[in-house]
């Protein structure tokens, strides 16, 4: 057991509780704004959709059902743009931080692979390489790393949690170079409908592939564009011959997301309404916030897309938490993502609107 705890970093988020603490005591209570957990009602469709289809005795398939993928192909094509989808190019999982988390296993990468990921990152991607085995190793740029026993290549824009956004021609020579190297990429993009001053762009689209999805699988989530972070609704989309063997793998796994979930996603996908409203309470609190934090001093870098701003008050990152949690405000350091950010801190807005004001006063009362 304490080889597997040996090889893992420490869990983060447990050395933010005894701010948490400290935030909690406040007189008003906690503003969560640590972690990006969806605080909005589920759309009444997609609980009526669960619903309908709570009767479901047998297995689900590891595949989805041919509803699902209709809509997984249907959605990427009319979203992100991408061109000529089968069946064969998309794949349900069951949530996206367990694909992250287990890619490179499932890949069978180990001793001697790397898996490359961006210097600031979601700490799954490094957790990931760890659990299989790999190296973990960072890039400012992918197209400047030694490519030697670099196997998989992780982007992710909107990135968490700079919430930069790569451009189209960024993406391209990313993509060009991992091609050039015979390196698998799998492409981030489970905010990409979160864009503010930016439009993201999918890995997906041909002005970025050239239309083959060739060595190359975008994931996404609908945790954040549909309030379904609690039904671990995820898929990919990208080359069939990687998708196929992760087919094959997940099924000897039984890694399959449940049929009412199954339909409660294909319904999500096919409704654009709610996505809209939901964007639309997040431009406000993320309004509200920024402009509260500019005004007590802190700079906010990139941030132009997902659900986070990336902020600093140029000091060490756990003197502002520690400063933040005193007013009653929780927010994520950033050396939790790497150590360049250590001077920054990420600020979540996803709190419900009533939590996020009174965050906006509390951050007035600074002066």
């Amino acid at each position: 057991m304490g080889a597997v705890s040996s090889r893992l970093p420490v869990f983060p988020w447990d050395r933010l509780e005894p701010y948490k603490a400290t935030a909690a005591a406040h007189p008003d209570g906690i503003v969560d704004l640590s972690v990006g957990t969806p605080v909005d009602p589920v759309p009444a469709l997609v609980r009526q959709a669960l619903t309908d289809a709570s009767d479901s005795p047998g297995y689900p398939t590891v595949w989805g059902t041919p509803a699902l993928r209709d809509a997984l192909t249907g959605w990427a094509a009319a979203r992100l743009g991408a061109q000529g989808l089968e069946h064969t190019n998309v794949l349900p999982v069951v949530g996206s931080k367990e694909l992250v988390a287990w890619l490179p296993t499932q890949l069978g990468l180990g001793a001697g692979d790397k898996v490359a990921h961006p210097r600031l990152a979601y700490p799954t991607y490094e957790v990931g390489a760890r659990l299989a085995g790999a190296e973990p190793v960072v890039y400012d740029d992918p197209w400047d790393l030694d490519p030697a026993g670099v196997r998989l290549l992780w982007l992710n824009s909107p990135s968490n949690p700079t919430g930069r956004v790569l451009g189209v021609q960024e993406l391209r020579r990313a993509v060009a170079w991992a091609r050039e190297h015979g390196i698998l990429v799998f492409s981030d993009e489970c905010y990409l409908e979160l864009g503010w001053d930016a439009e993201p762009v999918s890995v997906l689209h041909p002005d970025v592939c050239d239309g083959s999805y060739e060595g190359v699988v975008a994931v996404h989530s609908l945790s954040k564009r549909s309030n379904l972070a609690g039904y671990r609704a995820a898929f990919l989309a990208g080359d069939p011959a990687v998708l196929g063997e992760l087919l094959a793998i997940r099924k000897h796994g039984g890694m399959m997301i449940p049929a009412p979930v199954q339909a409660a996603t294909a319904v999500a996908l096919g409704d654009t309404a709610h996505v809209t409203e939901q964007r639309e309470r997040y431009a406000r609190r993320r309004s509200a916030l920024r402009g509260a934090l500019e005004s007590a001093g802190f700079r906010i870098e990139h941030s132009e897309a997902s659900l986070y701003l990336w902020a600093t008050r140029d000091e060490p990152c756990w003197d502002t938490v520690g400063d933040l949690a005193k007013r009653g405000i929780l927010v994520a350091p950033g050396d939790f993502y790497g150590t360049a950010g250590e001077r920054f801190v990420r600020i979540a807005f996803t709190a419900t609107d009533e939590r996020v004001a009174a965050a906006v006063q509390r951050l007035g009362e600074q002066g």
